[in-house]
């Protein structure tokens, strides 16, 4: 029955047009202002008759009561909408109710006589300030109960905020005017503020979180703390992880107050938030050594990679920023990004592939290019599993024709973007980016004005292929996850975090070593199928299920960053370490390099796979490579063009 009553006059007031709102607090305000006035007679002298002093003062009474109509109206008292106001009208409020009185008392001053007795117009004034602003809370209670009763015959979230200090404060008070969200408690690590209330809710201690489930039960936990460490993120997260409670952030607070966004925009924690480790601050005296007021070339500029070394290039005021690379797509978006981004940012985007030597250096040429980030490379473990002569050939051709261009032009130093796959490679990807390492070596024992050098990371979050993006894809589309095997880990870094690390890296180099960067823990990856499961709010096996698959051609189930960790050594940053990996002299690689990329055009597989052997003596195939004869004969006619 009082669900219906509330429904009803919730119904009403919503008809109600915005002026005839205004017009019924103006009514309530003139009411108010009867009421004080008459109050402030009876408190002045209760022995007069207080009929008598209103008829006396009739008219004074009346300019008094327009007086004050006048300046709130004129002071904005009726502009916000009062189901939303803060306590920030008591200021509005004071001001108004001060004003009208003062006038009152020049125009008495001026007359020389007072209309009305001192006392009177001072107690009216304390009695209207607490009257409307007391009548305005209470409006705006009533508004909240109606919410609730409404609500309550709705669908409500039941909500617990993480963090209590004054973003969460703020939030809770935020959600006292949403009808869909209740508030049911606030979770802080501050010991502090535990059994505290805030907004009328109480403080627990994160330990407390199940015993708070079971009183409360709730929904939803929002993460109301901004300046948090991934650590203590991921921490949070896996303590509701075992509730099955969905876990999302909102915005930062200002753009919520200052109406950019809306409680609307409460967001899933996204699971690349959680992985990783923190960044170490960058050295900027390293990002800028071979970039600032230099020519700056990348190769394979629209990839993962390559776009985020343009897109950190480009801030480093380089000379001139030019872009290599085979998409005419990919190459175009880059391009575009960085022309909005810094239109003042001298740029050449050239279409070109990178085995291609002659048009290569003829850009070097052209722009005087100083450094060179060669990211172009084949690096979709089956695919060039299933492609090798097109693989070995992209990525060893590319790299040597690349390498011989910088040497010719005189090229300052060279940075080839390797990846943990090239150690103890069970894959045609990863053997050939070994070989790839190989020539930069090689190399760099050489004669010439060229600083060669590699850096090796493991698996970026995000990249073109990786596990994120098509785990996030089969969960919005509510397919199964597919996972290759239950225990297979990877490195996972993201790809801001490995760009800055690629050139400080380079930046160190003094020729021909293999950097490697630190890359935290490994992450399983079932593991991460889970939580990104349980982050989208559903429970895995019920909503979406695993499915293992079983390991693809090359794939291995443990990544490494070393072939000889005793030989890694310690650089002047922390995350960035220098191995002496074992090298071939050129005088030898020459002839393996020549026999190796001639097998690439021959179709003759097993003859390519032992020549790969030959040049990367780690390199153990898992399993039998099967291509049929139309796919070597499009390798071949590919390679020939």
């Amino acid at each position: 029955m009082k669900t219906r009553i509330a429904n009803r006059l919730y119904k009403f007031y919503q008809s109600l047009a915005r002026t005839y709102k205004r017009k019924l607090l103006l009514i309530t305000d003139a009411g108010i202002c009867v009421v004080a006035i008459v109050g402030a007679f009876v408190l002045r002298d209760s022995s007069t008759s207080v009929l008598d002093n209103i008829q006396q003062h009739f008219w004074a009474i009346a300019f008094l009561i327009g007086v004050k109509l006048v300046v709130f109206k004129l002071k904005g008292m009726y502009s916000p909408i009062l189901r939303y106001t803060g306590t920030e009208f008591l200021v509005t409020a004071t001001q108004s109710v001060l004003l009208s009185s003062a006038i009152l008392i020049i125009l008495g001053y001026i007359q020389g006589s007072w209309p009305l007795p001192r006392a009177v117009v001072g107690i009216d004034a304390l009695l209207t300030l607490v009257l409307i602003v007391s009548v305005r809370i209470l409006i705006r209670q009533l508004f909240r109960e109606l919410d609730n009763r409404v609500g309550k015959s709705q669908s409500r979230q039941r909500v617990v905020i993480y963090g209590a200090g004054a973003s969460g404060s703020q939030l809770a008070r935020a959600f006292l005017d949403e009808p869909s969200y209740e508030v049911v408690g606030f979770l802080d690590d501050n010991p502090e503020l535990h059994r505290q209330v805030i907004q009328g809710v109480t403080v627990y201690s994160p330990e407390n979180i199940t015993t708070l489930y079971r009183k409360q039960p709730f929904d939803l936990v929002i993460l109301a703390i901004y300046e948090i460490s991934k650590n203590r993120k991921r921490e949070i997260v896996q303590s509701v992880e075992a509730l099955n409670i969905t876990v999302k952030a909102v915005p930062p607070m200002a753009k919520l107050v200052s109406g950019e966004v809306s409680l609307g925009t409460l967001r899933n924690i996204d699971v690349t938030e959680l992985l990783g480790r923190e960044e170490v601050m960058p050295y900027p005296e390293l990002l800028s050594v071979n970039i600032t007021g230099k020519s700056v070339l990348v190769t394979g500029a629209g990839g993962s990679i390559g776009s985020e070394l343009c897109r950190q290039i480009a801030q480093l005021d380089p000379k001139c920023l030019v872009m290599y690379e085979m998409s005419e797509f990919a190459l175009y978006s880059i391009d575009l990004e960085l022309a909005e981004a810094y239109p003042h940012l001298q740029r050449g985007a050239y279409l070109g592939n990178v085995t291609e030597q002659l048009p290569f250096q003829n850009v070097l040429r052209k722009h005087q290019v100083d450094t060179i980030y060669h990211a172009a490379a084949y690096k979709h473990v089956p695919i060039v599993e299933g492609n090798p002569a097109l693989g070995i050939y992209n990525n060893v051709q590319g790299t040597l024709s690349v390498a011989q261009a910088a040497i010719a032009c005189n090229v300052s130093n060279f940075v080839l973007i390797s990846t943990d796959k090239a150690v103890r490679p069970t894959n045609v990807m990863g053997a050939s980016k070994r070989v790839a390492e190989l020539v930069v070596q090689s190399l760099a024992d050489l004669k010439h004005s060229t600083c060669f050098t590699c850096v090796r990371f493991g698996n970026v979050l995000d990249s073109s292929g990786s596990v994120v993006p098509r785990f996030r894809k089969q969960i919005a589309n509510g397919l199964p996850i597919t996972v290759t095997h239950k225990d297979i880990t990877r490195y996972f870094m993201s790809i801001p975090e490995a760009v800055r690390l690629v050139i400080q890296a380079g930046a160190m180099s003094t020729g021909g070593e293999v950097f490697l960067l630190e890359m935290g823990e490994p992450i399983r990856i079932y593991d991460l199928a889970l939580q990104m499961i349980r982050l989208s709010g559903l429970e895995p096996g019920k909503d979406i299920e695993i499915q293992v698959t079983g390991l693809r051609p090359g794939e291995k189930l443990y990544e490494e960053l070393l072939i000889d960790q005793s030989k890694a050594e310690a650089t002047k940053h922390p995350r960035v370490f220098s191995a002496k990996e074992h090298k071939l002299s050129w005088d030898i690689l020459e002839g393996k390099l020549e026999k190796l990329l001639f097998q690439t055009q021959t179709g003759n597989y097993p003859e390519l796979i032992n020549s790969l052997k030959e040049l990367v003596t780690e390199y153990q195939p898992t399993n039998q490579i099967v291509t049929t004869t139309s796919t070597a004969s499009n390798d071949k006619q590919l390679i020939e063009k």
